[in-house]
């Protein structure tokens, strides 16, 4: 029952947080930094260890989120090709495939170990997807997908949880696949939102940048530094709003505030 709110501007924090937040201003040290970006790959390997597929649930509301998904066509049954940049266990990957027949999907994830329970997947069907391991910042796209051959990019919760030194990277790699005219969809943390506000002192690793307890690491994204991010690699900005909303936590009687980043860019 949360109560969805878009708009441009960034969620206003209550004068607890704000003091909470400027208070925690001491980063954590250099060598730790480069030491959690040298094993960023194993510690989301362990993490889908823990977790199997059980962690996130399938995401049944993208179509919703993104009609784009259905409007790029140009006639109903048309096929098209997507690629999910950052696919996990394919929690959104699955659930489109199943609700929309026509999508060829490429999937590509960074952990070794995610990729293998995509494969095992029940609905896994190599006639209908390729799924295959890359690092976006290092593996060239090309080497398992055409040039110019996309006609969606999902980028859906993945560029958080890279370093914002090498985000330009992933956006310059997704840009070579996409056909020219078509859209990547973007979806990820925004500033403020509630699992930013969690951090204890000792997490923080720069500016709206954190680590987890487990090693993996999380960015909160403002509208601009997002839309200059996309705009200097060639992109066009289509959409680019937040998405507010107050999410409750019956076992706890908390009312937690979510802000995500709902995002559109256009290769001309």
């Amino acid at each position: 029952g949360a109560v969805q709110k878009k708009g441009h501007s960034a969620r206003t924090l209550s004068p607890e947080e704000a003091e909470r937040l400027a208070k925690d201003q001491v980063l954590v040290s250099e060598f730790k930094q480069l030491k959690l970006e040298k094993e960023a790959q194993k510690n989301w390997d362990l993490f889908y260890k823990r977790n199997s597929t059980n962690f996130f649930k399938d995401r049944h509301w993208t179509t919703r989120e993104f009609q784009e998904l259905k409007a790029c066509r140009e006639f109903a049954d048309q096929k098209l090709t997507i690629l999910e940049a950052g696919c996990g266990v394919g929690n959104c990957l699955f659930p489109l495939l199943e609700e929309d027949l026509h999508i060829f999907a490429y999937a590509c994830d960074f952990s070794p170990r995610a990729v293998e329970y995509v494969k095992k997947n029940a609905l896994y069907s190599a006639e209908r997807c390729k799924v295959f391991q890359c690092d976006l910042t290092e593996d060239d796209l090309l080497e398992n997908i055409a040039a110019d051959s996309v006609d969606v990019v999902l980028l859906i919760f993945v560029l958080s949880a890279i370093h914002p030194d090498k985000m330009h990277l992933v956006l310059k790699n997704i840009y070579k696949v996409l056909k020219p005219g078509k859209c990547v969809l973007f979806r990820d943390y925004g500033l403020y939102d509630h699992a930013m506000l969690r951090f204890k002192p000792g997490s923080k690793l720069g500016e709206n940048f954190y680590v987890r307890q487990d090693g993996t690491r999380s960015y909160f994204f403002t509208a601009e530094f997002l839309s200059q991010l996309f705009k200097a690699e060639g992109y066009e900005q289509v959409a680019n709003e937040y998405v507010q909303r107050d999410t409750v936590n019956r076992k706890e009687d908390l009312r937690v505030p979510r802000v995500f980043l709902q995002s559109k860019f256009q290769k001309p």
